[in-house]
This record gives structure tokens, C-alpha cells and sequence, in this order.
């Protein structure tokens, strides 16, 4: 990762980053791949060499319309950035406009990746979307679940996760069914109550129109006119995935998602994900789609940490192999 330092001169940073950032965060929905941070009248980025390079030519025009003209605006910086560079998505382009949520909020595919996961899943009816935590794979599949119902392409929507800490065996929990999975959907739900009112999603769940439900509930099912979600498929073992996958009925859609770093299950049994995402890649009909750290969209620090780890985890494999030669 590489920083450039780009100085404002003397522009007021209110002028130049907006109200509630508001300049700032086009920016960053422009550069998804950069870390761009705005302090005092300098702007800090990180990232690749080449679109660090992009980005700061283009800062630097803004700059200078600033100082031509003493005025920058919201059309100014789109113009700007997307004029003579192919590659940068629009942030208002409503192409990527998923659905609007509560209280007209716009749910939006932010980076490449989101982009391509939407493309998949309207061409095929399985779509596997692996990738680092915070990469928004489980918001967009979740936001593509609701514009299906809404669109009366579905009937349902069906959300099921392994509850792995309670080794999917969940009767001693105190409540119902719903109450004793509730905490290992919480992220499901959290992602619902942006798209749905609080009472609409409620009944919803009354009419079963929407159905959550752990992994093990799912044998023996078909799941006819329905969108399904398996989060954290990571943690499914080869022969609960196989069954999982196998309950697709007609007129359905099958989303898996996962993190392949975040395995929770004992040392000895392999993934089921892994093993799918290597012997399902090739089958028409099943898309395949990697996030990566450019489409963390949480706080900068997350992209920071998951870098970190992942160069740590390189590190300890390089040892190992080290030992082995000796």
C-alpha cells in the first residue's frame, strides 16, 4: 500500500470537502479502491500506485477549477473525475441503483465487485459471493432479495445461516424457533430494517413471506418461488451445503456468501464452501464472484486490519514452507 499527500494550498477545506463531507464522499464512492481520509487542507490516500496516480491528476484539476473559478460543486467534481477516464463509476449513475429503502434511502451497488454480483444475479439462478468482511456482499445479496419481492419475482424470501457456535443444535435455547436464531441473522436483519419499514417487515414474517430459519431446519425442504440467502457458508461442512444446494425448487434464486478466512469449524472438517466454490465453478447456470479489500465499504480501518491479517497470514506461510526445506 502506498500514501500520497495531496495539499489543498490555501482553499478553505469547507469549500473543498463540503458540508458533512459531502464533496469528500463523492470522491470516495469514485476512488472505491483508495483509502481517502481529509484532514485540514490535506487529503491522505492509500492504495495501488496507478490509481493513486489517477487520483491525484484529478485532484489536482479540481484544484485548479477552484482557484479559476473560487466555486466547486457536486457537478463540477462528477464532470471532472469522469471526463476522459473510462472506469469510473458515476456514484449517481442509476444503473447502480438497487432498490429504495426506508425513507427513500438509495441502495446502491458502490464498487466493481457489487456491480458484477448484480450482473450475475440476474443472468443465473446460484450465485456464490465470497469475500472479506465488510465488502457489502451480504447487504447487496440481501438488497437484491427484497427488488425481487417487490417485483413479484419471488414469493418469498428465505434467509438461513449455520449456527456453528451452538453446533446447529439449538433446543436448548430458551424461546421459539425465531427468538433461538435470531442472534446468528442479526446482520440479515439489520439489512432488512434499511429496506423495510419496521411494521411491513414485521408482517412479512407473520405471513411467512419472509422465513428465517437455521441451516439444519432446511433438509427435506423445497424451496419453490423463493429467494434464499445462506450467509457465512464458510461454516457449513460439505454434506450440509450439498443439501442445502439441493433444495432448489423452480422459479427460485440461490445466494451463498461467505469469507473463506473466517472458518469456524473444528481443524478437521473442510469447508463446504471451499469445496463448492473449486467443483461448481464451471457449471452454467452458477456464477462465481471474489470481493477482495478494494470493496470494503465500512470504516477505512477494516480495509486496514483485513490487509494486515492477510499479510500476516503470507508471512506464516512463507516460515512453514521455510521449515519444511530445512
Amino acid at each position: 500500500m502506498i500514501e500520497r499527500v495531496i495539499s489543498l494550498g490555501v482553499i478553505d477545506p469547507l469549500e473543498f470537502y463540503g458540508i458533512n463531507n459531502s464533496k469528500l464522499n463523492v470522491l470516495k464512492e469514485m476512488f472505491p479502491k483508495l483509502n481517502i481520509v481529509g484532514r485540514g487542507n490535506e487529503i491522505f490516500a492509500n492504495g495501488e500506485e496507478k490509481t493513486l496516480e489517477l487520483f491525484e491528476a484529478k485532484v489536482n484539476l479540481l484544484i485548479q477549477h477552484y482557484n479559476q473559478y473560487n466555486v466547486l460543486t457536486l457537478s463540477n467534481i462528477k464532470r471532472i473525475i469522469l471526463e476522459n477516464t473510462p472506469g469510473i463509476q458515476d456514484p449517481d449513475d442509476p444503473q447502480s441503483v438497487i432498490l429504495f429503502g426506508n425513507n427513500g434511502k438509495i441502495i446502491r451497488s458502490r464498487t466493481l465487485n457489487q456491480r458484477k454480483l448484480v450482473e450475475k444475479t440476474e443472468k443465473n439462478d446460484m450465485v456464490f459471493a465470497v469475500g472479506p468482511a465488510g465488502s457489502g456482499k451480504t447487504y447487496t445479496a440481501v438488497a437484491l432479495a427484497v427488488k425481487a419481492l417487490r417485483n413479484n419475482e419471488v414469493k418469498k424470501i428465505i434467509l438461513t445461516r449455520p449456527a456453528v457456535e451452538a453446533g446447529e443444535n439449538l433446543g436448548f435455547l430458551p424461546g421459539d424457533l425465531k427468538e433461538k436464531i435470531d442472534p446468528y441473522l442479526q446482520p440479515l436483519y439489520d439489512a432488512l430494517l434499511d429496506m423495510i419499514p419496521p411494521r411491513k417487515l414485521a408482517g412479512y414474517l407473520e405471513a411467512e413471506i419472509i422465513q428465517i430459519a437455521p441451516l439444519a431446519y432446511m433438509r427435506g425442504r423445497t424451496l419453490n418461488d423463493a429467494f434464499v440467502i445462506l450467509d457465512e457458508a464458510q461454516n457449513t461442512t460439505n454434506k450440509q451445503l450439498k443439501m442445502f444446494l439441493t433444495r432448489m425448487g423452480t422459479s427460485g434464486k440461490f445466494m451463498i456468501t461467505g469469507d473463506i478466512t473466517q472458518i469456524d469449524l473444528p481443524r478437521k472438517q473442510q469447508s463446504g464452501l471451499v469445496q463448492a466454490f473449486r467443483i461448481l465453478k464451471d457449471i452454467k447456470g452458477i456464477a462465481m464472484v471474489e470481493f477482495d479489500t478494494s470493496d470494503i465499504v465500512r470504516h477505512p480501518l477494516v480495509k486496514k486490519i483485513v490487509g494486515a491479517y492477510e499479510i500476516d497470514e503470507e508471512n506464516e506461510a512463507k516460515k512453514r514452507e521455510s521449515k519444511k526445506d530445512q
